[in-house]
């Protein structure tokens, strides 16, 4: 595993973007200065991050999410955890 968090990185199982080993390793995301913990997917390259609204579901119970643009800074949580 590489010193830097992947460019493009989801939550969610279902996207072709989710990566189980990168997001056991922990990931956290800087978005336009503040570190923020409601990340569901974020984009460097693209700059934007989708954050859930609320506690709202769409008609499939899955969170209601909203794409924010700026800018992306993602780091890994923990430096110490060897990768595997």
């Amino acid at each position: 595993m590489s010193d830097t968090p992947p460019d493009h990185l989801a939550v969610d199982p279902r996207s072709p973007f989710h990566d189980e080993a990168v997001l056991a390793r922990g990931v956290g995301v800087r978005f336009n200065g503040i570190e923020r913990d409601n990340v569901e997917e974020y984009s460097v390259s693209e700059g934007w991050i989708k954050v859930q609204v609320g506690k709202s579901r769409d008609r499939r119970g899955n969170p209601m999410t909203m794409k924010v643009k700026g800018t992306v800074e993602p780091y890994w949580l923990n430096l110490n955890a060897k990768a595997e």
